[in-house]
């Protein structure tokens, strides 16, 4: 099934296979955040004008899941650690959306929790490219609780090219 947004063929055939894209279907054993990523869906992947400076463009890819067990605390609510991984992946996917071969590393995560997702709860997850240049980028990421239309977690995710090993 496509998905929404301008995102070229390519492009929406790898988001709609994710854990293929990040190579679950490659190990034997489970690993952090397998049944997160496999309940993830993209909706929406395009790349547009940037509404503040329309010389540039941004991407935007929008996912979306509902709030399981296995993503809880103790207290019943999203775990402050399963919203950083939702940022890092979707942030990611959104930066993959605009320039596909990135070769990247995370350098800072900035997250601010805004209020709780408890299970059953449909989250979406908005996510656009800041800036994206050869050895840096970043996105910016909104969680949003779909099902009571209150923001749950916004972050900055900013990336880099790895550096070179010297030997």
């Amino acid at each position: 099934m496509p998905i929404p947004g301008n995102c070229d063929a390519a492009t929406q055939d790898v988001f709609s296979n994710l854990p293929y894209l990040f190579g679950l279907d490659h190990f034997e054993k489970p690993g952090f955040g397998d049944s997160i990523i496999r309940a993830l869906v993209v909706t929406h992947a395009s790349v547009d004008r940037k509404a503040e400076e329309p010389l540039k463009q941004e991407g935007r890819v929008v996912c979306e899941l509902t709030v399981t067990e296995g993503m809880l605390n103790g207290g019943g609510n999203i775990h402050g650690g399963c919203s950083a991984f939702l940022i890092d992946v979707c942030s990611t996917l959104c930066l993959m959306a605009f320039k596909s071969d990135i070769n990247t590393v995370s350098q800072s995560l900035n997250i601010v929790y805004h209020s709780p997702a408890t299970l059953g709860e449909r989250l979406r997850i908005v996510n656009t490219t800041m800036t994206v240049g050869t050895r840096a980028m970043s996105a910016r990421t909104e969680i949003w609780n779909a099902s009571k239309h209150r923001l749950v977690a916004s972050g900055v995710h900013i990336k880099m090219k790895p550096s070179e090993a010297k030997l």
